[in-house]
Order: structure tokens, then C-alpha cells, then sequence
């Protein structure tokens, strides 16, 4: 599973993301089943020689940097934090703060029986399966995956057992680019294209890795959705407005019950 060492810095690369949609070509799909991105892949990078300017290429200039001067997690923590800041600065520069959308007019329900449920929230179902059973294959099938997740357990032993972990670690930033640009599309055609929507995100995610156990995919998976349901079914008991407030509920709940998670953490 993901560790801090592989996988650190994820605010910038959230943020960035989550904002990215607002910069991606789109390309319309059938009768409104809404947008996909056409460079998605163009946030992680043009291959792993990290010279794309995007996920691989923030690691490439600025963190594999700080890791060559033995930099401590709190430096690389608020470098992260820094780095989100300025992508959001740029992202609001370019294309103005005013929210948009990847397409207007009306898009209608699809009706099945009682449940009404939209072209759009369709394709978000198919795309956030395909994308899970992607990693999965990916991290358990795949030379690649092993090496990742060797590499987060033990970058040291990791790199004395002959794998290349600067390259890992290129290669980790790039998948994860790819991944969090599709989630920022598919927030998008729910909601608008913001400059700022990564940020929205980013304590929700905290909680939900926290939820499921640091360093476990699965946990941060099932930690996901259980954050996402309990924040939507909430609103039927209190206002909408309050509904953020539900995944730090399940938070503390479960550092007072389990603090390790309910996957375990690896650390």
C-alpha cells in the first residue's frame, strides 16, 4: 500500500487534479452521458522521463530535490502544501474564478422502476469501477505494482534489492496524476469546473485514508465510500450545509474505537 515515503506530497497533486478539469479537452459521449477526458494522462506526464509539466514533473523539480537533501516529512509537508497553493493561484489566473460547466441545458433522468438516476452518474459508476479494478491488476498483478509497493514498505530495501525507486516513485506520481484528474472530471459533470475544488476534497480524503488505514488501498477505497454515502444520506436528518462536518464525526469515532483503521495501518 501506499506509504508516505512513495506516495507523500498528495495535497499538491490533489489539489492540482481535482482543479485539472477545468484545463482537460473534452470530448461528449453519446446522448448526455456527459464528458471524458482526453489527457487525463497528460497530468501524470508524458512517460515516466518526468519532463511533462504536470504530476511527474512537480516530483522531478521539486520533491525528488528535498529528498536528495534528506529533507524532513514536515519540510516535504508544507513544500506540498505550497506547491497546491500556487498550482490554484495559476489554475485561477489562466481561466478567471467564475465556475463553469463541461455542458449545459438540460440532461434528463434515466428512469428504473422508483430510481431515477442520470446518463452522467452512470458513466461516473462505470468509470470509479473500472478505475478501481485498474489498480488493483495494477498494484497485485504487475511487476510495476510489487515494485510500488515494495518501494513504500522499504524504499532502502527496496533500492539494496536492485529496483529503481527514484524511477517508482516517477512512475507513482504519474499514475496517481492520471487518477486524480478522471476524480476531478467526475466531480465536474456533477457539479462545475472550480478553480478551488480540490481544496473542497482535501479533509474528506484525509479522513477517509484515516478512516480505512494509512497505507492500505483497500481501506482508503472502502474508507471512500463510506465517507462519500454517510456525508449524502445525512442530509435527509440534517441540512446540507452541516453535511461536511459527518466525516470528522466518523473520525473520531473511530480513532476512539480503532486508531489504526479499520483495514490496519502498515505503520
Amino acid at each position: 500500500g501506499p506509504s508516505l515515503d512513495c506516495f507523500d506530497h498528495e495535497p499538491a497533486a490533489g489539489a492540482h487534479g481535482l482543479d485539472r478539469g477545468r484545463s482537460g479537452h473534452r470530448l461528449a459521449v453519446g446522448s448526455g452521458l456527459g464528458v471524458i477526458p482526453e489527457d487525463c494522462a497528460g497530468l501524470g506526464g508524458s512517460g515516466l522521463d518526468g519532463r511533462h509539466p504536470h504530476a511527474a514533473g512537480i516530483d522531478r523539480v521539486v520533491y525528488r530535490r528535498l529528498r536528495r537533501r534528506g529533507s524532513a516529512l514536515i519540510t516535504m509537508a508544507i513544500a506540498s502544501l505550497g506547491m497546491a497553493i500556487m498550482i490554484r493561484a495559476m489554475i485561477q489566473l489562466t481561466w478567471g474564478p467564475q465556475p463553469k460547466r463541461y455542458a449545459g441545458g438540460i440532461n434528463p433522468a434515466w428512469s428504473i422502476g422508483e430510481l431515477r438516476i442520470k446518463p452522467d452518474q452512470v458513466l461516473i459508476i462505470v468509470m470509479t469501477m473500472a478505475i478501481a479494478l485498474g489498480v488493483y491488476f495494477l498494484l497485485y498483478r504487475t511487476r510495476l505494482g510489487k515494485a510500488m509497493r515494495a518501494t513504500a514498505d522499504n524504499a532502502q530495501l527496496a533500492d539494496v534489492a536492485g529496483i529503481d525507486t527514484e524511477r517508482i516513485r516517477l512512475a507513482t506520481w504519474a499514475i496517481a496524476g492520471v487518477l486524480i484528474a478522471a476524480a476531478g472530471v467526475m466531480f465536474a459533470v456533477q457539479a462545475q469546473l472550480r478553480f478551488d475544488a480540490g481544496f473542497e476534497f482535501l479533509l474528506p480524503m484525509f479522513a477517509a485514508v484515516i478512516l480505512g488505514g494509512i497505507g492500505n488501498p483497500w481501506g482508503a477505497l472502502v474508507g471512500g465510500l463510506i465517507v462519500g454515502i454517510s456525508q449524502e444520506t445525512s442530509t435527509y436528518w440534517i441540512p446540507s450545509g452541516f453535511k461536511s462536518g459527518v466525516p470528522f464525526i466518523l473520525l473520531i469515532m473511530m480513532l476512539a474505537a480503532r486508531p489504526r483503521g479499520l483495514f490496519g495501518s502498515t505503520f
